[in-house]
C-alpha cells in the first residue's frame, strides 16, 4: 500500500509539472494568470491515470479526445509527433479548449507505451463573437475554427505555417492566430516536459514498475469508489434550467455489485441553441460527482468510473449529433449535471450552478473569464461563497494585469451579501464584478440561474439569482438576459451578479 501511495504522487507529480510548464509558458492570460488549463498522463489505451487538480470539466473528458487520437493514427505514432483537436464530437468540450496529445516511447519500442495530453482555453478560436463564446451559435460552424486529429509537431517541429492556415480558415477565422501559436507552443513545453518526467521515474523505477501501477492505481481508485457506491441509495431528480430545457437524472444503485447506474433518461432533447453537452462533458461530471465522494486521497483516473454504467440517449442535449452547437453546453449544462446528481443522491444542495461566462474583445483584444459564486451546502457544512464551484477551477486575472492588458478597469468586486439560501447550513453568497470599458467593443455573456434558483435541500432555501445589468455612460441601466452580445462604448459599464448556493436543513 505504501508503494501505490508513493507512486499515485509520483504520476501526480509529473502532471504538476506539466502544468507548471504550461504556465509559465503561455502568453495569454487566460492561460497564464485565470490557469484555465489541465494536463493529466494516459496509459497505452487512451485511459486517465493522474492528473494535476485542474479544470474537473477538461480532466474527465480528455481520455475521449486522446482515445480518438490513437484510433485516427494506427501506424502514424513517432517520437516528436503531437496532434491537436478541439473536435466536441471526439472528446472535446467546446472549440476555445484546444487540446494537444503526445505519444511517449520508451527503449526501442515502436508502439506508445503512454499518453501525455494538455488542454487550454485559447482567448480565441474564431467564431461570430471575439473571444470565441457565441451566446446566441446554432450550429457548431459559429462557435470557431474546428480542429480534428490535426499533426501540430512532426519531427519535433511545430508545423506553424499548416496551423496559421488552418488557424484563417472558415468564415470566422480566430482575430489572433500568433497568440494560439504562442499557447500552443507552451502546450507542447508542457507535453514535453511529461514526457520527460515519465521517462525519469522509468529510468527510476523500471517501465514495468510503471505499467504496473498504472494499472494499481486505476483498480484502487475502482474499490474507492465501489466502497462509496456501497452506502447509496437510489435517487432521482429533474432540475429545470432558464431556458425550459431539463436535466433528469435516475441513479439506480446494486448493493451486492457496489455498482450504479446512471440514467438520463427523460432529459430535453438536442437544443437548437448552444446548452448542448458532449457525451464527454457528461461523462465528466458523473465522473466528478463520484470522486467527490470518496474520502481518499488518489488523483482522478479511469477506474472511477468502472463501477458506473452512464446512459444517455443519443440526440440529447447531453449526447448531442454534429452540428449542434455546444460552446455553454461545457461550461453552464456540466454544472447543471452535477447538481442534479448531487440533488438526486440527496448529498448536497445546488451551487450557483453557471460559470457567469464573460467574454470581450474587438479586432485587437480577447479576454474570456468565468466568475465565481455561491457553493451549496451540506448536511454538515455551510456552502462557501465566492468560489469556483464544481466544473471549473480557474482563477480570476489580478486586476493590475488585466487592465495593463485590455482598456478596461475592474470598479467592483466584492461578496453579495445574503444571496446564499438560507437553512441550518447556509448557502454560499455570490458576487458582484463591475467591468468598465475603456474603449468600444463587443461583449458576450453565457449564463444560467438568471431565472431558476439553485435549489436547497432537506427544507433549505434556494439561492439567489443572478442577475447581468448593462450601465451605459449615458445614464440608461437594463437588465440583460441569461445570455446576450452587445457593443459597448467608452465609459459603459457591465455588472454581474452571480448566485448564491442553496442551504441545507
Amino acid at each position: 500500500m505504501l508503494r501505490l501511495e508513493v507512486f499515485h504522487h509520483l504520476f501526480a507529480a509529473a502532471a504538476e509539472e506539466m502544468g507548471a510548464a504550461l504556465q509559465r509558458s503561455a502568453f495569454s492570460p487566460n492561460i497564464k494568470e485565470r490557469r484555465d488549463f489541465s494536463c493529466a498522463l494516459f496509459d497505452s489505451e487512451g485511459a486517465l491515470i493522474a492528473n494535476a487538480p485542474h479544470m474537473p470539466v477538461h480532466l474527465g473528458s480528455m481520455g475521449a479526445s486522446v482515445r480518438a487520437v490513437i484510433a485516427a493514427n494506427a501506424g502514424e505514432m513517432r517520437r516528436g509527433r503531437a496532434w491537436m483537436l478541439n473536435a466536441p464530437y471526439a472528446g472535446g468540450t467546446h472549440l476555445p479548449d484546444v487540446t494537444v496529445v503526445s505519444p511517449v516511447f520508451t527503449g526501442d519500442e515502436a508502439m506508445p507505451a503512454f499518453f501525455v495530453a494538455s488542454r487550454a482555453h485559447h482567448a480565441d478560436i474564431g467564431g461570430v463573437t471575439p473571444g470565441s463564446m457565441p451566446p446566441a451559435s446554432r450550429t457548431i460552424n459559429e462557435e470557431g475554427v474546428l480542429f480534428d486529429n490535426f499533426l501540430l509537431l512532426d519531427g519535433g517541429a511545430i508545423r506553424e505555417q499548416a496551423l496559421r492556415e488552418r488557424l484563417a480558415t472558415g468564415p470566422w477565422p480566430a482575430r489572433n492566430p500568433g497568440q494560439n501559436v504562442a499557447d500552443l507552443k507552451a502546450q507542447v513545453a508542457a507535453n514535453a516536459r511529461g514526457i520527460a518526467e515519465l521517462e525519469a521515474l522509468i529510468a527510476r523505477t523500471g517501465r514495468d514498475a510503471v505499467v504496473r501501477y498504472m494499472g494499481h492505481v486505476q483498480d484502487n481508485a475502482e474499490a474507492c469508489v465501489r466502497e462509496v457506491i456501497g452506502r447509496l441509495g437510489d435517487g432521482h431528480m429533474r432540475y429545470e434550467m432558464d431556458d425550459g430545457s431539463a436535466i433528469e437524472v435516475a441513479v439506480t444503485v446494486d448493493r451486492e455489485r457496489r455498482s450504479a447506474v446512471v440514467d438520463f433518461a427523460g432529459t430535453s432533447t438536442q437544443r437548437p441553441g448552444n446548452f448542448n453537452a458532449p457525451f464527454a462533458v457528461c461523462t465528466a461530471a458523473v465522473l466528478y460527482v463520484f470522486r467527490t465522494l470518496v474520502n481518499a486521497d488518489f488523483p482522478l483516473n479511469e477506474g472511477c468510473l468502472r463501477p458506473l454504467t452512464i446512459r444517455v440517449e443519443r440526440g440529447s442535449m447531453l449526447n448531442p449529433v454534429p452540428p449542434a452547437a455546444v460552446v455553454a453546453g461545457n461550461v453552464e449544462t456540466s454544472q447543471c449535471i452535477v447538481d442534479t446528481l448531487f440533488g438526486a443522491l440527496g448529498v448536497l444542495a445546488a451551487s450557483q450552478g453557471t460559470m457567469n461566462n464573460f467574454t470581450f474583445g474587438d479586432a485587437g483584444h480577447q479576454y474570456y473569464e468565468t466568475i465565481a459564486g455561491g457553493s451549496g451546502a451540506g448536511p454538515t457544512f455551510d456552502g462557501a461563497s465566492g468560489v469556483q464551484t464544481h466544473m471549473t477551477n480557474s482563477r480570476l486575472t489580478d486586476p493590475e494585469v488585466l487592465e495593463s492588458r485590455h482598456p478596461v478597469l475592474v470598479r467592483e468586486f466584492r461578496y453579495r451579501r445574503g444571496s446564499g439560501g438560507a437553512g441550518a447550513h447556509r448557502g454560499g453568497d455570490g458576487l458582484v464584478r463591475a467591468i468598465r470599458f475603456r474603449a468600444p467593443m463587443m461583449i458576450a455573456v453565457l449564463s444560467n440561474h438568471r431565472r431558476i434558483a439553485p435549489f436547497g435541500l432537506a427544507g433549505g432555501s434556494a439561492g439567489a439569482t443572478g442577475v447581468n445589468r448593462l450601465l451605459r455612460k449615458n445614464g440608461d441601466a437594463r437588465v440583460l438576459p441569461a445570455c446576450v452580445a452587445e457593443h459597448v462604448e467608452a465609459g459603459d459599464e457591465l455588472v454581474i451578479e452571480t448566485p448564491g448556493g442553496g442551504g441545507f436543513g
